[in-house]
């Protein structure tokens, strides 16, 4: 949706953190879903074009297809 691009837009995010942000989640809670540590997703967060494996396991753990966090 408009409000996640608007999201990343107004806080130079990537579509990682806007989507987290929008789905009213932080690091930690993604972090526990994907089976990580919340640094670790944090590092993930700002990596600017991240794995493939890594898109799905973020996108699984927000409910999400890939393709919603590619841009």
């Amino acid at each position: 949706p408009n409000a996640v691009f608007n999201l990343a837009y107004e806080r130079g995010t990537g579509p990682m953190a806007a989507w987290r942000e929008h789905l009213g989640l932080t690091q930690a809670e993604v972090a526990v879903r994907v089976g990580i540590t919340q640094a670790a997703y944090a590092q993930m967060e700002r990596v600017k074009q991240p794995r493939k494996s890594t898109l799905e396991k973020v996108a699984r753990a927000l409910g999400l297809e890939v393709e919603q966090l590619r841009w």
